[in-house]
C-alpha cells in the first residue's frame, strides 16, 4: 500500500497513536481527517499537522456516526484509509469484587467492538470507489493473550476475529481494499497510564513501525513484545498466558 497520496480518516486521532500514525500520514503529503470527543484537545493536534482537517465526533455514538458519515461522503469523498483507533477501557474484576461489570464490559465492547463494525459498514462505500484503498484496525496484544483488563482484551479479541474475516471477505471480493490490524504492546500514552504506560514503548515507535508494514503490505502488524509473545501463543500457550500475569505491572494494553 502506497504511503503518499491518500486521503486517510482517522477515528481517535487527537492524541496517543493515533496522532503520531496522522502525524508520519501529514509528513508524506497525505491528506489527513483526525476524529475526537474534545473540540479543544482535536483543534490543538490538528494545528500540529500539515493539510490537516479535525472533525469533533463520538464514533461510538450512532447520531455522530451518521453525521460524520455524511461529511466524508459530502465534502471528503476521496477518503481511501480509514484507522479505527478509538476505544475505552475500564479496570475492574470479574470475581464478584466489583460492581456494575455487565454496564463496563458493555461499553467496551460496544465502543471497541460494534462501534468498528458500524462505522466500518458505513464508509465501505466510500472506500469501494477507490483503485487503493485500506482499513486499519487497531486492536492490542491482548487480542492474542488476555491481560488483567477482561472487558477489554475480550473486546480487542473480538475485533481481531472480526478484522481476520473482514480480510477474507473483502479479499474475494473488493480485492482493492486492504485490511490491516496493527497489535500493539503496552504504549506510553495517557490513556494506559492507569496502568503504568509510562513503561511502555512510545506511540510514535508504535506508528513508524506500521507504517513500514504498510508500505510492505504486512497485514497483521506486531510491534514490540507483541512479536515474541505471537510466537509464544502458538508454542506454548500456557507460558504466554503466565508472561501477561506475573504482576500487575506487566498487564498489556494499546
Amino acid at each position: 500500500m502506497k504511503a503518499k497520496k491518500n486521503s486517510v480518516l482517522i477515528i481517535g486521532g487527537s492524541a496517543g497513536i493515533g496522532l503520531e500514525i496522522a502525524r508520519l500520514f501529514s509528513s508524506k503529503g497525505n491528506k489527513v481527517i483526525i476524529t475526537g470527543r474534545n473540540k479543544q484537545k482535536l483543534e490543538a493536534a490538528a494545528a500540529q499537522l500539515k493539510n490537516a482537517k479535525a472533525i469533533v465526533s463520538d464514533f461510538s455514538d450512532a447520531e455522530d456516526v451518521e453525521n460524520l458519515v455524511s461529511i466524508i461522503k459530502k465534502e471528503h469523498p476521496d477518503v481511501n484509509v480509514l484507522i479505527n483507533n478509538a476505544a475505552a477501557a475500564n479496570i475492574y474484576s470479574v470475581n464478584g469484587a466489583t460492581e456494575n461489570v455487565f454496564e463496563k464490559a458493555g461499553e467496551e465492547i460496544h465502543t471497541n467492538y460494534l462501534s468498528v463494525l458500524r462505522l466500518t459498514e458505513k464508509l465501505l462505500p466510500v472506500l469501494k470507489k477507490h483503485r487503493n484503498a485500506a482499513i486499519v484496525n487497531v486492536t492490542s496484544i491482548v487480542a492474542l493473550v488476555p491481560g488483567s483488563l477482561v472487558g477489554y482484551s475480550a473486546s480487542k479479541a473480538a475485533l481481531h476475529s472480526y478484522t481476520q474475516s473482514l480480510r477474507f471477505q473483502l479479499e474475494q471480493h473488493y480485492p482493492a481494499i486492504k485490511v490491516f490490524e496493527l497489535l500493539p504492546p503496552l504504549v506510553n500514552t495517557e490513556f494506559s497510564k492507569p496502568i503504568g504506560g509510562e513503561k511502555g514503548v512510545s506511540p510514535k515507535f508504535v506508528a513508524e513501525e506500521f507504517l513500514e508494514a504498510f508500505e510492505r503490505d504486512i497485514y497483521e502488524v506486531h510491534v514490540g513484545f507483541t512479536k515474541d509473545l505471537y510466537k509464544l501463543s502458538l508454542e506454548a500457550p500456557e507460558r504466554a498466558f503466565e508472561a501477561m500475569h506475573p504482576v500487575q505491572s506487566r498487564v498489556l494494553l494499546n
